[in-house]
């Protein structure tokens, strides 16, 4: 796999630089029955984002979610995807699966892929899996051909963790934000590009059923590193899970 990667502005990431279309591999909707929900994987090691369906589970989730507080967004001034270190070290201190001899990258892949198919040689460099995409509800059987078809999407946006207090922090805290897997997830590449650094209000899954999931996640990584969000993000994160 090349080691370059596109990079948005909005810090959600292309896998690698390729010519073909976003989704072109995108398949019927199937379930992935490894995926985890939000609520038991508190630290993201395990595979993907799978719906919160109980009425006790949706409690939960508004309990979590009650937890957050609240402030607008600052200034964009200063953000650069380099502030946060480059993509994808694997030298952030802090987070899971830092320093096991595979990037960032490689290691979500991995954890959400199945089907894996490595580079020869290699154990860590993925180039063919299945991907069964939480944001979308498809299956995606991504080849490094058409590297696009996957982005590895930071749940709260890079830009957005700037703009909500990030700016301040020292620059070790802000790698390890931008590597830590519980934020960060394989998706396809339209819905990713689509999303941008937008916050909840503007911007959930098209999964309806994921939607409450994907707020979850959202919750525990700006609670895990003190971000607040804004006073709308959080009403449509509560909207979502019940409340």
């Amino acid at each position: 796999m090349a080691a370059a990667a596109v990079l948005l502005s909005a810090g959600c990431e292309v896998l690698d630089e390729d010519g073909t279309s976003p989704g072109a591999g995108a398949q019927q909707t199937a379930p992935d029955g490894r995926a985890v929900s939000p609520l038991e994987n508190p630290d993201g090691t395990e595979p993907g984002l799978s719906p919160v369906a109980t009425d006790r589970d949706e409690a939960a989730a508004r309990k979590l979610i009650d937890r957050l507080s609240t402030k607008g967004r600052g200034p964009k001034t200063g953000y650069a995807r380099d502030e946060f270190g480059y993509a994808w070290m694997d030298t952030a201190d802090g987070v899971p699966l830092a320093r096991n001899g595979c990037d960032t990258r490689n290691d979500l892949l991995r954890r959400d892929g199945q089907k894996l198919r490595f580079r020869s040689g290699s154990d860590c460099v993925v180039v063919a899996m299945t991907l069964h995409d939480p944001y979308t509800g498809t299956t995606i059987e991504w080849r490094k051909q058409q590297a696009s078809e996957v982005q590895i999407d930071h749940v709260v946006p890079l830009s957005y963790g700037w703009q909500m207090g990030a700016s301040r922090w020292p620059e070790g805290k802000r790698k390890q934000f931008a590597n830590d897997v519980l934020n960060l997830m394989p998706v396809e590449g339209r819905a990713n590009s689509a999303k941008g650094d937008s916050g909840p209000a503007s911007w959930l899954p098209p999964s309806k059923q994921i939607r409450c999931a994907y707020a979850v996640r959202f919750a525990q990584v700006a609670i895990k590193y003190e971000l607040p969000v804004t006073a709308p993000d959080k009403r449509m994160m509560l909207t979502q899970c019940g409340g």
